[in-house]
């Protein structure tokens, strides 16, 4: 079994969004079995707490973010279904800024049937969604936008630190850059944490400069079975000199 995994998208309005393209054209020409997308494909900034009353905040849309959304998920999509015959299984697990959608809706009941996590049309597009924090096993390995340490709800912040706290092969986003560490388990298998949450080309303007130099790309994990996998990570700029 051979997955293909897409980190973190944060789309919102303005951002570019070809890289999605380029990661759908490669995705159709490999055709692996299973494609993971790990959550936060939208950014959903209109339902930011961190700057809200901010002067930053102004000029945000709910409906902005939610299209921004569509047509991303559209470029990432689009060249698998001009592929005949390929149907690949399409997971994808929620991540905390889709979250915002439901944390809004709970916070004021009154947008109960105004917002909703439908609205993305996540599903439309091909995804079986798995809700926030639901991880779910594909081949022995767990896909889930972040692991809990046990310590508030906050996720582990190191590959090192999920294998400690969940004994299991695992991949996660959430964080920028690319993490990874391996163990082995006691019949002598291998386990590794992949934590990698940054697919995007635009720099996140809450980071310092240098913050902003971290890796980002996609991935594929070949040969899935019972846990173990070989890594193989594409940086945008390799998708870019493929297929721009």
């Amino acid at each position: 079994m051979n997955i293909a995994v897409i980190p973190d998208c944060q789309v919102r309005d303005g951002v570019p969004t070809d890289h999605l393209t380029w990661a759908g054209k490669y995705i159709a020409a490999k055709k692996p079995n299973v494609i993971v997308c790990i959550g936060d494909f939208a950014d959903m900034p209109s339902l930011s707490s961190y700057d809200k009353g901010k002067k930053s905040f102004e000029g945000r849309r709910y409906r902005k973010d939610i299209d921004a959304a569509r047509r991303g998920m559209e470029c990432l999509v689009a060249p698998l279904h001009q592929v005949a015959k390929y149907k690949p299984r399409m997971v994808l697990t929620l991540g905390n800024h889709e979250d915002r959608i439901t944390r809004a809706i709970e916070d004021d009941a009154k947008l109960d049937g105004t917002l909703s996590l439908d609205d993305l049309k996540y599903a439309d597009a091909g995804w079986t969604v798995y809700p926030f924090l639901l991880g779910v096993k594909i081949g022995g390995v767990t896909f889930c936008h972040y692991m809990t340490s046990g310590v508030m709800g906050l996720p582990c912040k190191t590959p090192a630190s999920i294998i400690a706290k969940h004994h299991m092969s695992c991949v996660v986003g959430h964080q920028q850059g690319k993490q990874i560490a391996y163990a082995r388990r006691g019949d002598g298998k291998a386990i590794a944490a992949i934590i990698a949450g940054s697919f995007y080309q635009h720099n996140e303007p809450y980071l310092k400069p240098l913050e902003n130099k971290h890796w980002r790309g996609m991935f594929f994990l070949h040969d899935v079975h019972d846990g173990e996998f070989e890594e193989m990570f594409l940086p945008i700029k390799y998708l870019k000199r493929r297929y721009k």
